[in-house]
């Protein structure tokens, strides 16, 4: 069960970093052209959620370092793809809508796990020395 959230957290983190990472980065002219109405600034802020949470399902898990923030990284992507989920069946991209609803339904599944059966303990504090 450890390696299938890691390795499904990965691949998360992967799509939501390209996913993400195409939304902040593409030009506004041609973000304009492919929105179908949905304002720029809006894809925008999705796309930078997208890559924080990307870096979240990984970065404090992996190093241990406030691993409470894995699981609550994988709720915030839920509601994302909640949103996108809506947005894309109201403007009719029904197959779009079919993937956000599996990337929020794999980020739930990290999501319990990280709470429950596979959290990850917190780093311990090192204990100086005594002489």
């Amino acid at each position: 069960m450890k390696v299938m959230v890691w390795i499904v957290s990965a691949l998360l983190a992967l799509a939501f970093l390209f996913i993400g990472g195409t939304k902040v980065f593409t030009p506004t002219d041609v973000m304009e052209q492919m929105s179908e109405g949905v304002p720029v600034i809006m894809l925008r802020i999705a796309g930078l959620a997208e890559m924080v949470g990307a870096v979240g399902l990984i970065l404090p898990a992996a190093t241990r370092i406030a691993p409470v923030l894995t699981p609550i990284a994988a709720s915030g992507l839920v509601v994302v793809m909640v949103g996108a989920s809506i947005i894309n069946v109201i403007i009719g991209f029904y197959p779009t809508a079919a993937q956000t609803v599996v990337l929020g339904l794999l980020a739930a599944f990290v999501a319990w796990a990280r709470f429950t059966r596979q959290s990850v303990a917190p780093r311990t504090a090192v204990q100086p020395l005594e002489a």
